[in-house]
Parts: structure tokens; C-alpha cells; sequence
């Protein structure tokens, strides 16, 4: 019962009725009882349970209140000059109990609040990594995984919860060799791409983004791990199919030259052939056969090959927005500045996305060697809508062009490498119904690139002819 009566638990109220009940208890037993007994300090009991629910200046108060009622019915006549100080002592230690307690309570709910922070924090953390989708581990020096998610499992094709107690190098050697427990004082953050190995020998390749940090038990290391031989795979075959489509360009325009050849010879051996001293020439007329069959191969079609430019409608403000983060950053490092003066009500566009990133790559390519000798180097890029197309600019501040007849023309004399680039660029444009050209009107050297615009196509996909 009287353990009961002197808890500190229970509602504002249930604490507060039980202070005032045992205050009332203590005055009346002082004022009742007689003799040179001092029962004043038994009012730290109620102080101590009124400092959990009160202010600091109500505790004050009630430190103030029980000193008086010590005073009122204490055993002793009031003196002044012992009165006071007695008094002044027993409202310091009432006070300095009740803010004592006070101070513990304030703390203990901020634990508890903490506690339970924490507590919700690491069951959201848990149940982020068991549902992301990228593999998550965590290991400790040597290389054992301590940590490891569904995801993970599924990676390395082992049952659920396998991966635990296992060390890294049998899937992932590289990693073991990032944290060892001899070397604590060394932070990483950062990524790499290297082989993974599953659970039954298979190898991917594996994306690894990794980071170290220490704790009490030694360092650690997180790292998230993604498959992107998929990935690895895709590019491959849109480079392979890059090339099938630029050697497809390539060879047709030989053809045709050679075709032209042929025709010239052609003419001449006729020409020849009216002479009666060569008409019945044996060499002569093999040379006609020559002729004659390089002929027919360079009339032969080059077939389309399998391999397509998927096109589709793209968001050409975003498009120019993305490629901007590839263009930027290239010609920052010939200390080029880059002005891209691009509208936000562009029109969607039919284009394939890769092809274009081309075009523009290699024009850029192209302004920054017409700008290494250059005091002014820039390059802007605007673009506006017109007639169903939309025409984007690529302009620089270089010498310009001198002679513009023979540009589009593969192979010529004086080109950069194979002198192939432009020639490339345009037979993509108009794979797609759109068009590259020089403006020899602009003030240094620029290119427009025409590219439809999504609403006057009929929805078929492109294809190099």
C-alpha cells in the first residue's frame, strides 16, 4: 500500500492527487504530533513526485508551499534569525529535488522517444534492404558477409538466408581485397565494375557500388551489387548493329562509285572495240569479261541487313536535356563553353534516340578540333519548330568551312581519320525522314539537323535504305 501510494507512475492526475494527499498527511501529522520532532523533510517525497508532471516554476511553487506549511506547524517558534535560514534551506532542497526529478523524467522520455526513433528507423532500413531489388551485403574484415538481402540470394543463387557466414571471394573476389582488418584507417567510396561468380559457376558481370566504415567490432563494408551483363549484351548488339548499318552506307557508296567507273570503262572499251586491230586481241577481250563482271558486282543491291534503328517518339526537350549532360562536360575539357538556347514547348519528335546522340556527338566532335587554334571557343545549340520539323543549330565560333561542295562526301582528302563522320551522320537523318546540312550563311561553322516531328509520321519504324 504504501510502496503504491509513493510510485512515481500513472496519469498527470493519479501522480498529482497522491502528492497533495501525502503533503496533507505530513501537515497534519506535524501539526498533531507535539515535541521538538521536525517532520519538514518528509515533504520531499511529495516534491520529488510533483517534480515528474510539474514546471520548474510550479515546482518552485510547491517547494515554496511545503516550506511554509513546515513553518506553520512545525514544533519550533518562529525566530528570525534562525527561522530564515532553516527555511531557506529546506526550499533549496525541496527545489533541487523537484527539478532533479523533473530532469530525469525529461531524459527518460527522450530515451524512450530515441529508442523508439531508432527502433522504427531499423525496422524501415530492414525492411528497405530485404525488399529492395538490388543485391545489398554487408561484410566485415576478411571478407565474411554478415548481411545479405533476398535480392542477394537470388544473385548468387543460393536458398534464402544462405549467404550469411560465407565470404565474399567465392562470388565476388575483388571485394575481398577492399577491406582487410590490418588496414582500418583507409575510407572508400566509390564503384566498380568486375566479374561475380553464382552459387553453381555461372559469371555475370556485376556492378559493385561499395563503401567502408568502422565500428566498435572493426570495419565494415556495404556494397550493392546489380547484374548488368544485360546490359553489357544490349550494347554490344546496337554497336554491332551500328556497324552493319554504317558498313551497309559504306559499301553502297563504292558501289556507286565504282558502278560510275565501270560505265567510263565501258564506253572506252567500246570505243576500242571499233578498231580492227584490237577486235580480234584475245587480252582485249578478256578485259572486256573483266570489266563486264566487275560491272554486274558493283550493280548488285546491298541487302538490308536484319539489324534496325528502332525509332520512336521521344521528348525531344528532356532528349536535348540529356544529351546536354553528355556534350557539356566533353567540351569542357578543351575550354569550350556550350550556350544551349533550347524552348520548353518542343514538339515530340520520330527519331531513334541512339542515332541522334550520334549526330550530335560527332558535330561536336568536329567544332572542338575547328576550335583548338581558336581565342574565342564556343558552341550554341538552339532549336525551333517549323513546318512539321524541328531544326536543331550546332553553331561555333571556328574559322568555318571553305569549301563546302565535296562535305558530305565519305573519304575525301584532308579529313580528320576516316573522313567518314558527316557522311554517317546524314544517311542516319534521313533514314528517319529528317536531313543534316551546312549553313554557309552563319557566322562561323554551322550544321542544322531536320528531324520530323511525332505527329506527321505514320508510326513504322525507321530503317537505314
Amino acid at each position: 500500500m504504501f510502496s503504491r501510494l509513493l510510485t512515481l507512475q500513472g496519469s498527470p492526475r493519479a501522480v498529482l492527487a497522491r502528492a497533495a494527499f501525502l503533503i496533507a498527511v505530513v501537515a497534519v501529522v506535524d501539526w498533531i504530533v507535539k515535541g521538538n520532532v521536525y517532520f519538514g523533510f518528509l515533504y520531499l517525497f511529495s516534491v520529488l513526485m510533483v517534480g515528474t508532471i510539474f514546471q520548474p516554476w510550479q515546482i518552485a511553487l510547491t517547494a515554496l508551499f511545503c516550506t511554509a506549511l513546515s513553518e506553520l506547524f512545525g514544533p519550533f517558534a518562529f525566530d528570525p534569525a534562525t527561522s530564515f535560514p532553516q527555511d531557506a534551506l529546506l526550499f533549496i532542497a525541496l527545489a533541487a529535488v523537484g527539478l532533479f526529478s523533473h530532469e530525469v523524467k525529461v531524459r527518460h522520455e527522450t530515451v524512450e522517444k530515441e529508442v523508439i526513433a531508432r527502433r522504427e528507423a531499423e525496422e524501415q532500413l530492414e525492411f528497405l534492404i530485404q525488399t529492395s531489388p538490388i543485391a545489398i551485403l554487408v561484410m566485415k574484415a576478411g571478407g565474411e558477409i554478415l548481411i545479405g538481402n533476398s535480392a542477394a540470394d537470388r544473385l548468387f543463387g543460393v536458398r534464402e538466408g544462405g549467404l550469411l557466414g560465407k565470404n565474399i571471394s567465392r562470388y565476388i573476389p575483388a571485394l575481398q581485397r577492399v577491406l582487410t582488418s590490418e588496414d582500418t584507417r583507409r575510407v572508400f567510396r566509390t564503384e566498380m565494375q568486375c566479374r561475380g561468380k553464382r552459387e553453381n559457376s555461372d559469371i555475370f558481370l556485376a556492378n559493385v557500388f561499395f563503401s567502408t566504415y568502422g565500428t566498435a567490432k572493426g570495419p565494415r563494408l556495404a556494397a550493392l551489387v546489380a547484374d548488368i551483363s544485360e546490359d553489357l549484351r544490349d550494347r554490344a548488339e546496337y554497336g554491332l548493329e551500328q556497324l552493319m548499318a554504317g558498313t551497309r552506307i559504306i559499301v553502297g557508296a563504292v558501289s556507286h562509285e565504282v558502278r560510275n567507273v565501270c560505265s567510263a570503262i565501258a564506253v572506252m572499251y567500246e570505243n576500242l572495240a571499233r578498231s580492227a586491230n584490237l577486235g580480234k586481241n584475245r587480252d582485249f577481250e578478256a578485259l572486256g569479261s573483266l570489266v563486264e563482271t566487275l560491272n554486274k558486282i558493283a550493280s548488285l543491291e546491298v541487302r538490308k541487313s536484319s539489324g534496325r534503328f528502332e525509332a520512336e517518339i521521344i521528348d525531344l526537350t528532356e532528349f536535348l536535356d540529356e544529351a546536354r549532360i553528355v556534350l557539356d562536360p566533353y567540351c569542357a575539357e578543351s575550354g569550350i563553353s556550350v550556350k544551349w538556347n533550347i524552348p520548353a514547348n518542343l514538339p515530340s519528335v520520330w527519331i531513334d534516340r541512339h542515332s541522334l546522340l550520334q549526330v550530335l556527338l560527332n558535330l561536336t566532335k568536329n567544332s572542338r578540333r575547328a576550335l583548338e587554334g581558336s581565342s574565342q571557343k564556343k558552341i550554341e545549340v538552339t532549336a525551333e519548330a517549323e513546318h512539321g520539323m524541328v531544326f536543331i543549330r550546332v553553331c561555333d565560333t571556328g574559322p568555318g568551312i571553305s569549301s563546302a561542295e565535296k562535305l558530305f562526301q565519305p573519304l575525301q582528302e584532308g579529313a580528320e581519320a576516316t573522313g567518314l563522320g558527316l557522311f554517317l551522320s546524314r544517311a542516319f537523318m534521313r533514314s528517319f525522314g529528317g536531313d543534316l546540312r551546312h549553313d554557309p550563311k552563319a557566322p562561323g561553322c554551322c550544321f542544322v539537323v531536320e528531324v520530323p516531328e511525332a505527329g506527321g509520321r505514320d508510326g513504322r519504324q525507321g530503317e537505314l535504305e
